[in-house]
């Protein structure tokens, strides 16, 4: 009995299987970040909430940009102040770059961070960041969304926030796909976002 087909089958095999891994080969390599990569994870898509000027802003006001959101509070003694400096420090360390980041901070205390509160608590650190609020329920769905966990702890006769600190980045299409970390650098984060930039 003559094997001749099954021999001609298992050659074309081989060739299509080698074609395929040369394929592959052109194929750009997949970013590997410092931060958590979001790229397929089944996070929020959307956001709508106010700007300190009034305005109703969404995720797609900023496409073209690369969008740094982080949620935190304008009373905050470490973490919000740090990150914030951290941000300021990712557009410098971007260069010409770093024009094209937009840095968002959500108040996860719209009680008492009033739009006049928040503006000028980001004039401290970028006169071009821009600070986010809604309502009670508008914070806590926006905050889900993002999985972030936040709540009030009372101090005496006042309270303080305990909450998330991830910092979540958007790509020039308004794709979610980092979570940066705390105790990240700013030269870790900057270069997270180069190859965010290298890879548009």
């Amino acid at each position: 009995m003559s094997h001749q087909p099954t021999r001609r089958f298992t050659l074309l095999a081989g060739f299509a299987s080698a074609a395929l891994s040369l394929a592959g080969c052109n194929k750009p390599a997949s970013p590997v970040f410092q931060g958590m990569d979001l790229t397929d994870h089944a996070y929020v898509k959307e956001f709508r909430l106010t700007d300190t000027d009034g305005r109703e802003r969404t995720l797609a006001d900023f496409k073209g940009k690369l969008v740094m959101l982080f949620f935190g509070f304008t009373q905050c003694p470490d973490v919000c102040p740090t990150a914030l400096a951290r941000a300021v420090a990712i557009k410098g360390l971007l260069g010409v770059d770093g024009e094209r980041l937009q840095v968002l901070f959500v108040t996860v205390d719209p009680e008492r961070d009033s739009a006049a509160v928040l503006k000028a608590y980001m004039q401290v650190f970028d006169p071009g960041f821009i600070g986010l609020y809604g309502t009670l329920q508008q914070t806590r769905e926006t905050a889900n969304a993002f999985k972030v966990h936040y709540k009030k702890v009372p101090t005496g006769a006042s309270y303080t926030m305990d909450h998330s600190t991830f910092s979540y980045v958007f790509d020039f299409s308004g794709n979610l796909r980092l979570a940066l970390r705390h105790n990240q650098s700013a030269e870790e984060c900057a270069g997270d976002l180069r190859q965010l930039v290298a890879s548009t």
